[in-house]
């Protein structure tokens, strides 16, 4: 059974990828999605290695947003894909890349203990204003408080720079600039773009789906090699 990995982003849960994570259980697909919110980047990385470490085969491991950061510093993973994620190189972090847009940062609200959450009405704007109403109040109230300081983490490792990897371009993303993600997919091997807000997983599941099940289709084995899917070639 092939295997996929869902990594999610800061504020978010497991959950928000549920929609993503049923259509491809019905395809054959043995999917984990980790819970991070561990207080660092090296402690969301090890929990999701962890994961990756149970499973027989290497497997097919998507980060969205700050997630990228995530699965950049992971190793023994088969496919890489990078939905609207950041893509450090050694040194760098999410927010030395240029982190949040302006329109996110202003839903960041500071919370006595240190930690952050974002104000609901905000969120739905910057992160899911693509999305049926019904389906952004839903993917809101998952939302939680974030631990600060995660986004200046530095992966110890760039995975990206070993394995397979495509970039999914988000092209009405109001969270990171798609100019940004267009930069940082240059160092993937392909990229795609959809005209989609920052969470496709949330309104337009069939893309993350579909793009998952073309990878794993694609892949017989380990240390899977894309066979001529349509995407645009980009060199390291």
């Amino acid at each position: 059974m092939p295997s996929a990995v869902l990594v999610h982003g800061l504020y978010h849960q497991p959950e928000h990828f549920s929609r993503v994570a049923e259509g491809l259980r019905a395809a054959g697909v043995d999917v984990v999605a980790p819970e991070l919110h561990r207080g660092s980047l090296a402690a969301d990385t090890a929990a999701v290695q962890a994961a990756v470490d149970r499973l027989a085969e290497p497997p097919l491991v998507l980060g969205h947003s700050y997630g990228g950061s995530v699965i950049t510093g992971l190793c023994g993973v088969g496919r890489l894909v990078y939905l609207a994620a950041f893509v450090p190189d050694a040194g760098e972090s999410a927010a030395g890349l240029g982190g949040a847009s302006s329109q996110l940062k202003s839903a960041i609200e500071p919370q006595h203990d240190g930690s952050t959450r974002l104000d609901p009405n905000r969120a739905v704007d910057a992160l899911y204003a693509d999305c049926p109403e019904h389906l952004a109040a839903w993917a809101v109230g998952l939302l939680r408080a974030q631990a600060a300081g995660c986004g200046r983490g530095v992966p110890e490792r760039q995975s990206w720079k070993h394995a397979p990897s495509v970039y999914a371009v988000c092209t009405k993303d109001r969270a990171i600039d798609p100019e940004l993600q267009r930069v940082m997919a240059a160092r993937c091997d392909s990229v795609r773009e959809w005209e989609t807000g920052h969470s496709p997983f949330v309104g337009r599941p069939e893309l993350v789906i579909d793009l998952t099940l073309e990878l794993l289709g694609a892949s017989g084995t380990p240390g899977w090699a894309d066979r001529g899917v349509a995407a645009t070639r980009r060199g390291h």
